[in-house]
């Protein structure tokens, strides 16, 4: 049962996130703190590995995150850490109808992202980016996921994946009037889980890369509310990815291979000069196996200028 819910779970955290505008550029030195609820709901799909069915899980997410832009060899850059916690309810029927439901709680896997624009947008202080306007984006990024969550082999469900995680991304954003268009590329790799599930004891685990596609179109809305310097923004998002077959002893099962994608909106309102709330609602239009949930986020952000001290 833990094998499958474990993938889905940490599918469900790390690979298929709709973050639009992720490769913003902000002037050097800019700083936010970012507290993110994620509120979970959806079926649980087993492909017929386990017996179990009728299987669904809700759980909600906080998390909290740091951002930071810098100078990276004259290019603007930034850079991302995510701390997340999770509290959830999962239930399934076992075997001839044994309805069966389980509590977890715990600490989510840190991670980092480090982004840089390639293309379209050098490091600048305030008053140079104040007169810069957007056209094309060329950005990379890497994210790191750090073995750090609660993670028990002898337990069916854990948050954490217990193996280090690793996306290279290339991100294209080019600006429109008032209309934004983002596209982003990357793929999930993945180390070795060497104490993986398995009765009688654990066995080492490993996973076939992720690739994913994700695709963002916005639109600003200036003079939000009447107040000119404050400007909010909505888009429509939505992605796509696939791969990710799991092994154990070298010996690939074919039924976890991930085939989905998702699709849903954002908006961003700034209420004062400093913050911000964000909210998003995303749902899966096609699972093959890990996508079909629910997803809601409610984000406040509180963003400022200047140098650590």
């Amino acid at each position: 049962m833990s094998c499958i819910f474990f993938v889905v779970l940490a599918a469900r955290l790390r690979a298929q996130d709709l973050a639009p505008r992720a490769y913003l550029i902000t002037p050097l030195h800019s700083n936010a703190v970012t507290l993110t609820w994620s509120w979970y709901t959806g079926g649980l799909d087993f492909n017929n590995v386990v017996p179990v069915t009728n299987a669904s899980g809700t759980y909600s997410v906080p998390v909290f995150s740091l951002y930071h832009s810098l100078n990276f060899f004259g290019r603007s850059a930034n850079i991302t850490g995510s701390l997340p916690y999770a509290v959830g309810n999962f239930s399934g029927d076992v075997m001839e109808g044994d309805r069966r439901s389980i509590y977890r709680s715990g600490l989510v896997d840190l991670s980092f992202r480090f982004s840089v624009n390639l293309l379209g947008g050098p490091a600048m202080q305030v008053p140079q980016f104040v007169k810069w306007k957007q056209k094309k984006i060329l950005g990379a990024s890497l994210k790191v996921v750090a073995p750090t969550g609660q993670y028990d082999p002898k337990k069916l469900i854990n948050w954490g994946i217990n193996k280090w995680a690793f996306k290279p991304e290339l991100g294209y954003s080019q600006r429109f009037g008032k209309w934004v268009l983002d596209a982003y590329g990357g793929v999930w790799l993945y180390t070795t889980n060497q104490q993986f599930f398995n009765i009688p004891s654990p066995v080492p685990q490993t996973q076939a890369p992720v690739g994913s596609f994700e695709g963002h179109l916005s639109y600003d809305f200036k003079k939000l509310f009447g107040r000119a310097k404050l400007h909010g923004w909505a888009s429509l998002d939505g992605n796509f990815w696939w791969g990710g077959i799991s092994s154990i002893y070298g010996i690939p099962n074919p039924k976890t291979d991930q085939t989905a994608s998702r699709i849903g909106g954002t908006l961003s309102v700034p209420y004062a000069r400093h913050q911000s709330i964000k909210v998003s609602l995303s749902g899966g239009t096609y699972s093959r196996f890990g996508g079909d949930y629910t997803n809601l986020q409610v984000a406040w952000q509180y963003s400022w200028l200047g140098r650590p001290k």
